[in-house]
């Protein structure tokens, strides 16, 4: 029950706003009762917090499996950003993180999903960069802060002026490149291969 309160809520709080949603709306569209919200979540604005931590968690999984299918340090920050910024799961994350401001005791809340959102993509950047032997420019923690700082940062300036999520994903990318270097082609057996003869003496 509290996982189809979450995901009725989730839907009905992107599509609608925090303020037009009632604890009613939502106990409808998931089959249940008001008073199954209160006791699992206590208020609506809890619930919006937990909704949209999770469903920003989930968005950053799904990316990193996409990410992970692309031959190239390009192609993977690009699927990563593509992704991300693709869904709607950030934006609703950034309400929830502006409304804590006013409520306090939901803070501990975001502030475990952004550490968790850091350890995951540390772990997911780390693996693909030992498995395909990539160089990454920054060192993987700082990384995988940097990558959320900003698409947190972008996300927020592009929503407060209406752009569409395929401007903030190029605007992303702009901002952070590639993160990472593909090894060399030339080996040094071929690098001794394209090296000039010895002139005879």
């Amino acid at each position: 029950m509290r996982s189809l309160l979450l995901d009725a809520a989730g839907r009905l709080f992107k599509e609608r706003g925090l303020a037009a949603v009632s604890i009613a709306d939502i106990a409808t569209s998931a089959q249940a009762f008001p008073s199954q919200i209160t006791y699992y979540f206590r208020t609506k604005e809890a619930l919006f917090v937990e909704a949209a931590c999770r469903d920003v968690l989930h968005v950053a999984r799904a990316a990193e499996l996409h990410a992970g299918k692309q031959l190239s340090p390009e192609d993977y920050t690009r699927a990563l950003v593509d992704s991300v910024m693709g869904a709607d799961a950030v934006g609703f994350f950034v309400e929830a993180m502006t409304l804590t401001r006013r409520r306090q005791d939901l803070a501990p809340l975001v502030e475990r999903t952004v550490e968790r959102l850091h350890a995951e993509g540390l772990r997911a950047y780390a693996a693909e960069m030992a498995a395909r032997g990539w160089h990454s420019r920054l060192d993987p923690d700082t990384s995988a802060r940097r990558f959320w700082a900003v698409a947190i940062g972008v996300t927020l300036q592009g929503h407060a002026v209406g752009r569409a999520p395929a401007e903030l994903a190029d605007e992303m990318m702009r901002l952070i490149g590639a993160q990472a270097d593909a090894p060399s082609d030339l080996t040094p057996p071929t690098l001794l291969r394209l090296a000039p003869a010895p002139k005879e003496p």
